[in-house]
């Protein structure tokens, strides 16, 4: 797994995505500190390392999938860790238009785009 919290490239991400799932890349964003963490088999392992390891609140913590080779369809948010009902978030998807603002400009920060 590899934190990141500058650009880092589509044939970074793909290298990555080649490694376990071929076309996805498993991330876990936190929207407080603006870095996200990438390359795990779980978005819970994920959250864990950023819980444990950088100090990050599980409230700021949701998870997403790229798809490097897919400009169209390179952000998708799903997750089971985004299943918060304490946050009124009862399903997989982010619902709240606040927070996938911040996490697509967060994406938007962290990728280097074509």
């Amino acid at each position: 797994m590899k934190l990141i919290k500058n650009k880092i490239t589509l044939e970074e991400l793909q290298e990555i995505a080649n490694e376990i799932f071929g076309d996805m890349v498993k991330a876990v964003v936190d929207i407080e500190k603006e870095i996200m963490i990438i390359g795990g088999e779980l978005h819970s392992d994920e959250e864990s390392i950023m819980l444990s390891e950088h100090g990050s609140k599980q409230k700021n913590l949701w998870g997403i999938n790229l798809y490097p080779a897919n400009q169209e369809g390179f952000l998708e948010f799903d997750s089971i860790i985004n299943i918060r009902p304490s946050l009124n978030n009862r399903s997989r998807d982010v619902k709240d238009p606040e927070i996938r603002k911040k996490i697509v400009d967060i994406i938007n920060k962290l990728t280097e785009k074509k």
